[in-house]
């Protein structure tokens, strides 16, 4: 599962302490996995679906086996609807209670461990609030209905046992209004139409395990453009007027299912994988498929700005984290959501190279930092909720996949994968847990890694450093001085990690993979030379908050000679040095010609006035809601600068152009109305162009009221209407 709006700010410098935070997690109650009596094997779902009336009427036969003898009743999840009757497989009616969203059914008699049994509830519901969305035609969007099932909504529409240690097989069949196509799990058995009364039925059979939350159906007027890898089918359901997006969207999942078949050395475990539009945020996965929000489905000035690839490939990746291998109990979020998150990175990396893919990772580390600094800090796993919603949040998917990152470094490439391999051979079709996964660590590693799990799974925080890092002349040694400032006493440890430090002088660089523990470490080399730059953690591989104070010399060299990453972090350290004569040439340059757009993009905002460190708004890529904090532009706006971000307006990459635009909208100058208006006009990318009405807004222009109310009612994508809305809000 994906949500909308995930932070992709890219902080590189020092962050607020965590005392900032606003909701104690530890008040929530603490949830335990929940005991049954029985193995539930098979639900036959029969639907007969009338979406214009919002109504369905059930059939769902459950087969079951005890988990030991003498039980005489069973009681499952069912809420929403009205049960008219309980049979036995021979027909005889059955007792039942329907309290609340209880379904107490009394056997015909005691059962033994294991019989095996079925019987059958009947009922009707209309136009439920959770589990089964009717949805009105709006625009591109037909009437329709689809499930959302995550996490415990399927008992809204199926009597069953709804929580996910349990896993069993079920089909679905639908009869719908003809004219429509059904959407459900597993193979397709049969479609039978029946004229007199204009429907149509579809029968889907899923004949593999897996839990009740990834139970989908979805029926609609749908277009299905066909795809394959070798015989499997791969499926994308659109609305019939996005016909045209679905490749553009989509056209990469066979690549990616080659991709994740080969690094797991496990080939896609499942009979087809379909997509399917609905009027969701974000996406969910299903078990060979997934509910792709329709915002995802893009047209293609959208996919300038809202690429489908890491949705794409985070939800295909759950086939195999989260449908195959399955959390055991809400706890254990990150074995669905970490694992995915980690999944999209790898295959962002793969498709579009290594800074890229840095660039990435790092947005995930940032997307996490924001929540430690600003909500909460708990550990990844965590059996404290009142929902399972609230376990699914940046610590569960961001942090998760940084963590993830972070073993693969110490324990090597071969042995990550490996280990990644054997858990998924040895949990297939399995619910599972943390436990599970640390022991496979083990037995696939040989080393015990209980330490490392214990820091970052099960206790809260990350480390946050202050480093320095000298070299005396005289003895031709560098000394680094590394200190773990974390508040220990909220359950925060001091990490025991390996770092790679880093030099690089006028005879090359070198570096040195030291391990600390503790609260400080102190550690010498001989370096025989000045260096000419220094680097704390090489290869960016931990979760951090750093404080690195370096000199300005320094700075100025890594911005031109370090990989992204480092460049980037020189822009938002070099930015503090604004007095500097050498500083404002050295961004300009940087803005006008490093390789890599994130730096060039980051020279812009620092420019522009930003204070590091860089985090951008999550709805427009763009940080204009710092001016509502007291923000003001630094030192190095001025009409020479200006014209230098005009020019930077014309980047071949919309980020950058983005940043331009809020840089000289810090001006606030309406001599560059007539140019900004120009350019909105003659922008391509929607991000862009927000952020060139933020500039617009910052004007406080009022002669702008009437563009900006025209800008706001375009037919495009939702983020020219915010922008729009915020400085029509700026100007009043």
């Amino acid at each position: 599962m994906l949500a909308v709006g995930i932070f992709t700010g890219l902080t590189t410098g020092t962050g607020a302490p965590l005392g900032a935070q606003v909701i104690d997690v530890y008040k929530r109650p603490v949830q335990a996995e929940p005991s049954r009596d029985f193995d539930f094997l098979h639900y036959l779902i029969q639907l007969n679906i009338n979406i214009a009336a919002k109504k369905f009427e059930g059939e769902t036969t459950v087969t079951l086996t005890p988990l030991h003898d003498g039980l005489a009743s069973v009681v499952l999840d069912a809420e929403e609807y009205t049960v008219t009757g309980v049979r036995a497989a021979t027909g005889m009616p059955l007792f039942y209670e329907h309290i609340s969203d209880k379904l107490s059914i009394r056997l015909p008699r005691p059962t033994l461990h294991g019989e095996i049994l079925s019987f059958t509830v009947t009922y009707y519901g209309r136009d439920p609030k959770n589990g089964l969305r009717f949805y009105e035609a709006s625009g591109d969007r037909p009437l329709l209905v689809a499930s959302d099932s995550f996490p415990d909504n399927v008992h809204h529409w199926c009597p069953c046992w709804d929580y996910p240690h349990d896993k069993a097989t079920h089909e679905i069949v639908a009869t719908v209004p003809a004219g429509n196509r059904v959407a459900a799990n597993g193979r397709l058995l049969s479609v039978r139409e029946d004229a007199t009364q204009k429907t149509v039925t579809y029968h889907w059979l899923q004949d593999k395990p897996h839990s009740t939350y990834l139970f989908f159906l979805a029926v609609a007027p749908y277009v299905i453009v066909e795809d394959r890898l070798g015989t499997l089918p791969i499926n994308y359901w659109v609305y019939p007027r996005h016909a045209d997006r679905a490749r553009r969207t989509f056209g990469k999942t066979p690549e990616m299912m080659v991709f994740f078949s080969n690094l797991f050395d496990f080939d896609y475990p499942w009979a087809k994988y379909d997509q399917v539009e609905v009027p969701f945020g974000g996406a969910a996965e299903s078990t060979t498929m997934t509910a792709m929000g329709e915002s995802i489905v893009v047209d293609e000035r959208g996919e300038i700005d809202f690429p489908s690839m890491g949705v794409v490939s985070h939800e295909l990746a759950h086939q195999w984290w989260g449908d195959l291998v399955t959390l055991r109990t809400w706890s254990e979020t990150w074995i669905n959501e970490s694992f995915a998150t980690y999944c999209d990175f790898l295959y962002h990396r793969h498709a579009l190279g290594e800074d890229e893919g840095a660039v990435n990772l790092l947005a995930k580390k940032n997307s996490y930092l924001q929540e430690a600094r600003t909500r909460y800090i708990r550990p990844i796993v965590f059996d404290r909720y009142e929902r399972p919603e609230q376990n699914f949040d940046r610590h569960t998917y961001q942090k998760g996949a940084a963590v993830l990152h972070m073993l693969r470094s110490l324990i090597g490439d071969d042995a990550f994968f490996r280990t990644l391999s054997r858990f998924l051979h040895e949990h297939a079709f399995q619910p599972t847990d943390t436990q599970e996964f640390m022991k496979t660590v083990k037995e696939a590693t040989g080393q015990n890694l209980d330490w490392f799990f214990d820091e970052w799974l099960y206790r809260p925080g990350h480390p946050i450093f202050d480093v320095t890092a000298d070299w005396n002349g005289a003895t031709k040694k560098l000394t680094w001085r590394i200190v773990q400032t974390q508040d220990t006493a909220a359950g925060i440890p001091y990490y025991r990690m390996p770092v790679v430090l880093g030099v690089r002088t006028s005879t090359g660089k070198t570096s040195e993979k030291v391990w600390i523990s503790g609260r400080e470490r102190i550690v010498a080399f001989d370096c025989p030379q000045k260096p000419l730059m220094v680097r704390f953690d090489v290869g960016d591989y931990l979760l951090k908050e750093l404080t690195f104070e370096r000199p300005v010399e320094e700075l100025l060299y890594q911005l031109v000679h370090d990989d992204a990453l480092g460049r980037m972090w020189a822009a938002s350290q070099i930015g503090r040095h604004a007095d500097d004569p050498r500083v404002a040439p050295a961004l300009i340059q940087c803005a006008k010609s490093d390789a890599f757009w994130a730096v060039r993009r980051d020279a812009c905002y620092i420019l522009g006035g930003f204070e590091s460190p860089i985090e951008l708004d999550e709805r427009f890529n763009i940080p204009f809601t710092r001016l509502n904090d007291g923000y003001h532009p630094g030192k190095f706006l001025n009409g020479k600068i200006a014209g230098i971000l005009q020019e930077r307006t014309s980047d071949p990459n919309p980020k950058v152009r983005a940043a331009a635009f809020w840089a000289l909208g810090n001006l606030r100058d309406r001599r560059l109305i007539s140019f900004l208006k120009e350019r909105f006009a003659a922008e391509d990318s929607y991000g862009a162009q927000a952020a060139a009405l933020v500039a617009l807004g910052k004007t406080g222009d009022r002669s702008l009221v009437r563009f900006l109310q025209n800008a706001s009612g375009m037919k495009a994508h939702g983020i020219i209407k915010q922008a729009a809305d915020w400085a029509l809000k700026e100007i009043k």
